[in-house]
């Protein structure tokens, strides 16, 4: 028993190790196998392979996403990313007022860039909430109503991710100039 929870413990340090990778991993196939999704009020009864991939990856990243937003928010570290939350709008707005003035925001702090990683959080974990949502209620009146609002989030989503790359392709290059 005691081997067991060891290995346990092993294999969660590992995830939380590469959660973020494997959130990146698990989101590009999510959404690259989203064109071929054919699904309405249920799961069809000839669900092909990328039906079934969407269903059960999307219910791992939902996990994956809940334990990414909670190893980034607990122990006070909800204040790099929702600052703005609690009134802390000093960095995030000299970022604001810096970009208005061509200047380039700050990586890291409590700035613009945390605010947009903290807000596509918040849409990573929506889109994977009214999925599992969706699942649970497939093959009721309301599946339909949660299958709109899960591809309203993963929309939402989609375009933080493409914001996400650019920010991080200028970060990149901003790193490289200096």
């Amino acid at each position: 028993m005691i081997s067991m929870m060891t290995k346990l413990r092993s294999l969660c340090r590992v995830i939380m190790a590469q959660l973020h990778v494997w959130i990146v991993v698990s989101t590009i196939l999510l959404v690259c196998s989203s064109p071929w999704i054919f699904m309405g009020r249920r799961i069809p009864d000839n669900a092909s392979f990328w039906d079934y991939l969407h269903v059960y990856l999307g219910l791992a990243c939902t996990v994956l996403g809940i334990l990414f937003l909670l190893s980034n928010t607990l122990r006070g570290k909800w204040h790099q990313y929702f600052g703005w939350l609690a009134g802390d709008w000093a960095q995030l707005k000299q970022d604001i007022v810096g970009l208005a003035k061509g200047k380039f925001p700050v990586a890291g702090g409590k700035g613009l860039f945390s605010a947009i990683e903290g807000i596509g959080m918040l849409l990573l974990v929506a889109t994977g909430v009214t999925g599992l949502v969706w699942f649970i209620v497939q093959g009721t009146p309301t599946a339909l109503a949660w299958r709109g609002y899960h591809q309203v989030f993963a929309q939402a989503f989609i375009g933080f991710l493409i914001l996400h790359l650019v920010l991080a392709a200028s970060h990149i290059l901003d790193f490289i100039r200096q």
